[in-house]
């Protein structure tokens, strides 16, 4: 029996730099009692070879479906953070890199949301990008602007994201970009992403859009009937995203249950449905390091997104000082709190809790919403004490600038405030969750307390990961080559498990891909 004696430091950097060759295939060969890896057939030959792995370049991750349909060369993605967080420029420098990326237009006035599509339309034209459309119960309106601008300016895709079901404006998005060859096939112009935590939501984006919606949207001249018949006849999304423990809006689910669960879900609507089995299911939440994403690809998702960890990069809209808080988090300096969109319903973010008392005082809100039936209801202690803690200002001052964003942005919410207390007092609390999160953006130096930061623990594992390397310095987190770093990473180890699998014992010092500038590779 030949004694196979460890590789010494030397000899595992060598093998790793024969494995992070990601253009080549790599044999793991025996030789003189002794294990090596080598790229060249010749060498191999004059060893014992114990396994071996094929070329696996980045952009063989996933599914080149995806790849293809939106004409990207990586199946990653950078997801939309709300409030423009998601600047033009983040979406911008991944386009140019070859990713997809998703504009943060939710919480953002329709104004600005028009200029930053058209300013994108015209930067990117032919180039890949994408817009948020968030669902926004309380505020339909803005759901049907951002489709208005959409559709305005060209912008062929959109990530649908905290819907609990189809509305009128996503079907809307999608019928709108619908035409037929002159075969009769349905080509399909405008792609949705849906985002979602849960089966049952995931099941309407698998199917055609429902007839009450289409016949409501042709009555209405929305749409035209050609339109709605060939909607009928595709799925409502294109990819779904299934969206784990995230930053923002999340349901905290597990990716390792989330995934398996939609996949299996997208296999049995084709059944029924079979233009359903061409939907593409991704994985986001959690990914924030290579070994996430190449966790993710080995179950199947079609593509990554990630989230968190671009809002620390140079071109995402957050201040300096948030983006070196970001850049201390540790995965469980998380916390939930309550949403400015969703408030009444109950709905919750994920976000920091290191550096912020934003999360306890936000529920507060929401504990003193649940309690009482308004404003003028609530203890004069309590009011005295909120005045002067959280919002600063009298509330009656604090409504009537509620009033006049609402005159700009959704008038129908003042109507329906007017004769009901508790509604008002909804848009009053509202008021300091809307604004908690500019203030970070902003870098406000007296609001520090209160940043809204929406964050997941990928933003912690992606710290721990980057630590001691180039990207643990905020400044040196370029989001494009976040996105090249996690699916270099991601392709190596999952070169590694390969090789795990058939067998070959491998030093640990190999699981492991510590980030370097692509130059110095």
């Amino acid at each position: 029996m030949t004694t196979v004696r460890p590789p010494a430091a030397t000899e595992t950097a060598d093998i790793a730099a024969v494995l992070l060759d990601l253009n080549r295939p790599c044999w793991i060969v025996r030789t003189e009692g002794r294990v090596a890896a080598t790229s060249d057939p010749a060498v191999a030959a004059h060893g014992q070879v114990l396994a071996a792995v094929p070329p696996l370049p980045p952009e063989r991750l996933g599914d080149s479906a995806f790849r293809a349909a939106h004409g990207v060369r990586a199946a990653y993605a950078a997801g939309a953070m709300a409030n423009g967080i998601a600047s033009p420029e983040l979406v911008v420098a991944m386009a140019e890199a070859g990713y997809l990326a998703s504009y943060g237009a939710a919480g953002v006035v329709p104004a600005t949301v028009d200029a930053a599509l058209a300013g994108l339309s015209r930067r990117l034209a032919g180039k890949p990008f994408a817009c948020n459309l968030i669902h926004s119960p309380s505020e339909p309106a803005l759901e049907r602007a951002i489709v208005d601008a959409c559709l305005r300016h060209g912008v062929r895709c959109v990530e649908a994201s905290a819907f609990m079901d189809l509305t009128a404006e996503v079907v809307r998005y999608r019928a709108a970009g619908l035409t037929a060859d002159r075969q009769g096939n349905v080509e399909i112009r405008n792609r949705v992403i849906a985002k979602v935590s849960r089966v049952e939501v995931a099941e309407p984006f698998l199917r055609p859009a429902p007839e009450r919606l289409l016949r409501k949207l042709v009555a209405d001249g929305r749409i035209t009937r050609a339109q709605a018949e060939l909607a009928a006849r595709v799925p409502m999304a294109d990819d779904i995203t299934a969206e784990a423990d995230s930053g923002g809006h999340t349901d905290r689910r597990p990716l390792m249950v989330l995934l398996p669960e939609l996949l299996a879900v997208r296999d049995r609507v084709a059944r029924t449905v079979p233009a359903a089995a061409a939907v593409r299911i991704g994985a986001a939440g959690g990914i924030g390091t290579p070994d996430a994403a190449a966790g993710a690809f080995a179950m199947g998702a079609a593509y990554v997104v990630t989230g968190s960890i671009n809002q620390s990069a140079r071109e995402a809209a957050q201040c300096e000082a948030t983006k070196r808080l970001l850049a201390t988090a540790q995965f469980a300096d998380c916390a939930m709190a309550p949403s400015s969109d969703m408030f009444e319903l109950g709905v919750q973010v994920q976000v920091l809790r290191r550096g912020s008392m934003f999360a306890a005082r936000a529920q507060r809100l929401y504990d003193l919403y649940r309690a009482y039936d308004g404003i003028d209801a609530l203890p004069a202690e309590v009011r005295k004490d909120l005045e002067a803690t959280l919002f600063r200002r009298p509330l009656q001052t604090v409504w009537q600038d509620c009033v006049a964003f609402f005159t700009e942005r959704d008038p129908a919410q003042l109507v329906s405030a007017e004769g009901d207390p508790k509604a008002r007092m909804a848009l009053i609390f509202r008021w300091y969750l809307g604004l908690s999160s500019g203030w970070s953006i902003r870098g406000d130096a007296e609001r520090v307390p209160d940043y809204q930061i929406w964050c997941g623990p990928a933003m912690g594992a992606f710290n721990s990961w980057a630590a001691g390397s180039y990207l643990a310095a905020p400044g040196n987190r370029a989001v494009a080559d976040i996105a090249d770093q996690v699916m270099t990473g991601a392709a190596y180890l999952t070169r590694i498990a390969q090789l795990r699998t058939a067998g070959v014992r491998l030093p640990a010092a190999l699981g492991r891909y510590i980030p370097r500038p692509m130059e110095e590779r």
